[in-house]
């Protein structure tokens, strides 16, 4: 398994920005190129992600179980996919955090597992990925915040505007140059870290 520790801060205190981390669909929004629903059983989604590399675009299928506790602000999320060829699996075991006062840190711990074709790919490059993706993610979560609020007063709206449309596939070449830049700066860094 590879380890998993990423976070990322949002402008807004925990109080505002948790509703938004526990709405499946709109976490789903801010994925690029991904999709989400309910399959019938508590707390299981069915979704896909699609990336595009140049004319080939790549499809994962899969489901994730989402566990929420709203007095600790953390979602264990526990997901398993497979490509469209049916030739490379993915496990991913993972919890997600928010805390803080007048920012939230959202924190993501956990470890995940490729098998077949991009094995090799995940272990030597995934947590530059993963980087990146939750980049994108906390891009589009924040753009979210600040579309509900009132610009006079910095409150919520009301009513919010619904969750946006995801996009139809995420670049996997601007994927993979924010993964390239990701790799420069763990080994370029003083601390060998990003």
């Amino acid at each position: 398994m590879v380890p998993l520790s990423e976070q990322f801060t949002i402008s807004g205190s925990p109080d505002e920005i948790w509703p938004l981390l526990t709405d499946p669909a709109l976490v789903a929004s801010c994925v690029p190129g991904s999709t989400l629903a309910a399959s019938g059983k508590e707390g299981v989604y069915e979704g896909s992600i699609r990336i595009k590399f140049g004319p080939t675009i790549a499809v994962f299928s899969g489901e994730v179980t989402l566990g929420y506790d709203d007095a600790a602000r953390s979602c264990a999320i526990d997901g398993r996919g497979v490509d469209q060829r049916g030739a490379s699996h993915v496990l991913l075991s993972s919890v997600m955090t928010a805390s803080g006062t007048d920012t939230t840190t959202v924190k993501m711990e956990g470890q995940y597992n490729v098998t077949g074709p991009l094995e090799m790919f995940a272990r030597t490059g995934g947590v530059h990925v993963a980087r990146a993706l939750m980049g994108e993610f906390a891009t589009n979560i924040e753009r979210i915040v600040q579309e509900r609020r009132t610009p006079a007063t910095g409150t919520p709206s009301s009513p919010p505007p619904a969750a946006p449309a995801s996009p139809q596939a995420i670049s996997g070449f601007a994927l993979l140059r924010s993964a390239f830049r990701s790799w420069l700066k763990s080994i370029f860094s003083p601390k060998g870290k990003a």
